[in-house]
């Protein structure tokens, strides 16, 4: 197990950063009020900014995620995972192949791929060693990705039975139906709108920890 995982494991809730849909606020103060409720996996996810704006922004959000022991992945961006010493990257299937994003990263970097069905599983699991953790999903409809057709609860309960990585059930994950996704195998939960979006996150993070708790 790589450097890392331990902290995807032992920990439910993993946050990705989406700062427009942050009530105004920027990605450090949002990470920050994360890594205040003891969140422990953070992806940053920023896809329209410019290229620069994202490494200044990296490089703060690495500092503050290595002070605060946490893990921090970059979504997509290899080049600017490796700028920042990021712990991994998280790639998804029409972005650079897997084998060959571990021989830009090392082999002590951390690497997620996103999966929507069961021949992209099978795929993942034949992958071995090469990743860590793959992404199951989306689960429901998103407004994070609006054109991605919901998967629904079959194939999580497909990557509960199948999958020889650890998973993250990611799409439309809420509060209100996180224990409905956990019922159906999953342990890991990506939720990224209603962390971003909510006035108290450390209080919603919480909340959603309790939830979680009490099923």
């Amino acid at each position: 197990m790589r450097k890392g995982m331990e902290q995807f494991i032992n920990n439910p809730i993993y946050t990705i950063t989406a700062e427009a849909m942050s009530n105004g606020r920027d990605n450090i103060e949002v990470v920050g009020k994360m890594l205040e409720a003891g969140i422990k996996f953070i992806q940053y996810r920023e896809k329209e900014k410019p290229a620069l704006d994202r490494y200044n922004e990296c490089l703060k959000l690495r500092e503050m995620t290595r002070c605060a022991g946490a893990v921090f992945i970059i979504d997509d961006f290899v080049d600017l995972a490796m700028a920042v010493d990021a712990d991994g990257v998280h790639i998804g299937q029409t972005d650079l192949p897997p084998q060959v994003v571990r021989q830009l990263i090392g082999d002590d970097k951390i690497i997620g791929l996103s999966t929507h069905g069961e021949e992209q599983l099978l795929k993942a699991n034949a992958l071995g060693n090469i990743i860590d953790y793959i992404g199951v999903g989306p689960v429901y409809a998103t407004q994070t990705k609006k054109t991605a057709k919901p998967v629904g609860f079959s194939y999580v309960e497909y990557a509960a039975k199948n999958s020889q990585h650890p998973f993250v059930a990611i799409g439309g994950i809420k509060e209100h139906n996180i224990c409905d996704v956990a019922a159906h195998g999953a342990t890991t939960f990506a939720i990224v709108s209603e962390i971003v979006g909510a006035e108290d996150i450390a209080g919603k993070i919480k909340s959603i920890e309790n939830t979680l708790k009490s099923r």
